[in-house]
C-alpha cells in the first residue's frame, strides 16, 4: 500500500498575518503619561540685590529625618495633621503684606506668632539624605493638598466654581485662549500663592 504524502502547510502569509497583528496592537495599545511633581526651579538672578529678610514667624518649617519621622516647627507631628497646620499657618492672615494690606479673606486666628498673610507664609521642607521616597512624596502631597484646598475654597467664594474645574478647562481648551478664565485662575493663585521651598539635604 503506498505511503500517503502529508500536506504542507502553506506559510506564505504567515508574515503578513503576523505583520497586521503587529500593527493592530500598536494602534490599540494605550502608553500611559508619566506622572510627577509639578516643579519649576527659579530662575537665575545675576543681580546684586540682597534677598528680603524673612520673619521667622512668616516661615514654616517641615523637616522629615532619616527615620522617616515628622518634625513641623521643631515638634514632632503625625502626617495626617500636616496639612491642616499647613492651611492655619498659610490663612491666619495676622498682619499685613508688602503693600500694607490686610487679608480680608483670611478666615484663620489671626495669631501674632504667625504668619502675616499668605503671600509672605513660606513653607519650607527639609529631608535627610536616608529619607525614604515614598515618605517624601506624601508630605509633598500633604502639603500641596493645603494650598489647593485654599484655593478651592476662594474659587467657591468668588466665582461659584470649584479650582479644579478651571484648571480641567483650561487644559481642554489649551489651543483656545479665554482671558477671562486665565484672569481668574491668576486672580486665585495671587490670593493664595504657592510659596514651597525645598532646602539641601545636610552632607553627612
Amino acid at each position: 500500500m503506498a505511503k500517503r504524502a502529508a500536506p504542507e502547510v502553506n506559510a506564505g502569509s504567515m508574515a503578513d498575518i503576523a505583520f497586521l497583528l503587529l500593527i493592530f496592537f500598536l494602534v490599540t495599545t494605550t502608553i500611559e503619561k508619566d506622572k510627577g511633581i509639578l516643579r519649576s526651579l527659579p530662575p537665575i538672578d545675576d543681580s546684586e540685590v540682597e534677598p528680603p529678610i524673612i520673619k521667622q514667624k512668616n516661615l514654616f518649617t517641615v523637616l522629615i529625618n532619616r527615620n522617616n519621622q515628622l518634625l513641623v516647627e521643631d515638634e514632632q507631628m503625625e502626617l495626617k495633621n500636616l496639612r491642616k497646620a499647613a492651611i492655619e499657618f498659610l490663612d491666619n492672615g495676622g498682619d499685613t503684606n508688602a503693600e500694607g494690606e490686610r487679608c480680608d479673606y483670611c478666615r484663620g486666628k489671626r495669631s501674632p506668632s504667625s504668619s502675616d498673610h499668605p503671600d509672605k507664609a513660606i513653607i519650607s521642607m527639609k529631608h535627610d539624605r536616608e529619607t525614604s521616597y515614598d515618605k517624601y512624596i506624601e508630605v509633598q502631597n500633604e502639603l500641596v493638598a493645603a494650598y489647593n484646598f485654599l484655593r478651592e475654597r476662594e474659587a467657591q467664594r468668588l466665582y461659584n466654581r470649584s479650582f479644579q474645574s478651571m484648571l480641567d478647562e483650561k487644559e481642554k481648551n489649551q489651543f483656545k485662549k479665554d482671558e477671562k478664565l486665565n484672569d481668574q485662575i491668576e486672580t486665585i493663585k495671587k490670593l493664595f500663592p504657592m510659596k514651597l521651598s525645598e532646602a539641601e539635604p545636610d552632607k553627612n
